[in-house]
């Protein structure tokens, strides 16, 4: 069974004074529905579960009148063996994007507060059903994303004490013992192979068969692309599905800005800017946006017109990529695809830690993948796929732009210099 750090937020909620209504957010199979039936069955005495997409019926409850005393019996009446206890009861609505009045009645269960309420749904269908009266001010939100690599590791077995063991080494800045750090490379690169939706990574952990990982991936892929023919409107299922079939085109190019013209021959942001921003929306994509300079507040000198895409997990853009490229990645011999895939798994940690993604490109001589805020200092971040891990951009951008702290990272352990230092590529969990 895998840990999730979402359990964790989840008995927060629970026990925090004066909380509203949770929705919890997140893609598709990221493991939203198990993480919170696990902790109602381990946290509450009565607990009860609506479906709206496996039982459409039960969208009638909502149909009538939206008051609490209503809700808790026509709930009664039609969810069996429904128990609502004052003060000891877990209400899940699930899927809550396919009963929009449901999303409504939040508002009235959290003036109500009689009863614990999480509502949980897929971000293509949380941002794009219409709900006649969203409850602000009456829900808070929590994102759940695919496994982040701490999460990755437990599944395989490492203990929490190894990660912090490995810690230490990040903080006094010392070199991993030789086998531990051969451990974790071999763990970092299976990460990427594998990615952290829940159900590949149990199939990887229980079978080791990347086959089998390889056929799961494929599938959550065409249920991807199912869901913008189901979600998204007329013209845009064909514009957001060419987007998304771009990515792994866009990664393969030395100079990675997106390119419309990369989606389709004379493409501009006029025809498939609304495109993209929808698998952004739906969770399935990240944003890393060019910096006008580098330099604090990273977000005020964001450039807007001109970014990279990476997809928000690694294991369903390996899965894009020919036949071979799991066994590639393993054994180091993806040639250019490689670096992208380093970039892309790099950007992932980053976001999954609450980080906005941000670089660096000037003139078409000076790129540096990341620009992260940390230790309270604006942070240069290369990302190294081979064994030659020199970078005249991450020296220029320390010389000419007042730059104070560079890091690389690649699968060389821990060094560096004074300005600059250097770290494997899994200690970026750390940053």
């Amino acid at each position: 069974m895998l840990r999730r750090k979402i359990a964790d937020e989840l008995l927060k909620w629970k026990n925090r004074e004066g909380k509203m209504c949770l929705v919890v957010k997140g893609a598709r199979q990221v493991g939203k529905t198990f993480s919170i039936d696990k902790f109602a069955r381990e946290n509450y005495a009565y607990y009860t579960y609506i479906n709206f997409d496996e039982n459409p019926t039960y969208r009638a409850i909502f149909d009538g009148d939206l008051d609490v005393a209503t809700l808790i019996k026509q709930i009664s009446l039609r969810v069996p063996g429904a128990e609502l206890v004052q003060g000891e009861t877990l209400l899940f609505l699930d899927e809550i994007q396919n009963c929009p009045r449901a999303r409504t009645a939040l508002k009235f269960f959290a003036i109500d507060k009689r009863f614990d309420i999480i509502a949980s749904g897929s971000l293509l269908g949380i941002n794009y059903k219409d709900v006649p009266s969203y409850p602000v001010g009456y829900v808070e939100h929590l994102e759940m994303y695919s496994l982040d690599f701490e999460e990755f590791l437990w599944a395989n077995g490492v203990t929490e004490r190894s990660v912090a063991d490995i810690k230490e080494y990040f903080n006094k800045r010392e070199k991993v013992p030789s086998a531990m750090h051969e451990k974790m490379m071999e763990l970092f690169k299976e990460y990427i192979v594998v990615g952290g939706m829940p159900r590949v990574v149990d199939e990887f952990v229980g079978t080791h068969n990347f086959a089998n990982v390889l056929r799961l991936q494929k599938a959550i892929i065409n249920d991807y692309i199912d869901d913008i023919a189901k979600y998204a409107e007329g013209a845009e299922k064909t514009k957001a599905r060419a987007c998304f079939l771009s990515i792994p085109k866009h990664l393969s190019k030395d100079y990675k800005k997106f390119r419309y013209s990369l989606v389709e021959s004379h493409g501009t942001a006029r025809k498939f800017g609304g495109s993209l921003m929808w698998l952004y929306d739906a969770g399935i994509i990240n944003f890393c946006y060019n910096l006008s300079l580098p330099e604090l507040p990273l977000e005020g000198n964001a450039r807007s017109d001109c970014f990279k895409v990476y997809m928000r997990d690694t294991g369903l853009l390996m899965a894009m990529l020919e036949e071979g490229s799991q066994e590639d990645i393993i054994d180091g011999n993806l040639g250019i695809y490689k670096g992208a895939i380093y970039e892309n798994v790099i950007a992932d940690i980053f976001s999954k830690s609450g980080k906005k993604l941000f670089y660096f490109e000037y003139n078409s001589q000076i790129e540096v993948d990341f620009f992260i805020r940390h230790s309270k200092l604006v942070t240069a971040v290369e990302v190294k796929s081979a064994e030659n891990t020199k970078s005249k951009s991450m020296t220029a951008v320390i010389e000419n732009y007042g730059v104070k702290q560079g890091i690389k990272l690649s699968s060389k352990n821990v060094g560096g210099t004074d300005a600059i230092d250097s770290y494997p590529l899994y200690m970026a969990m750390f940053l």
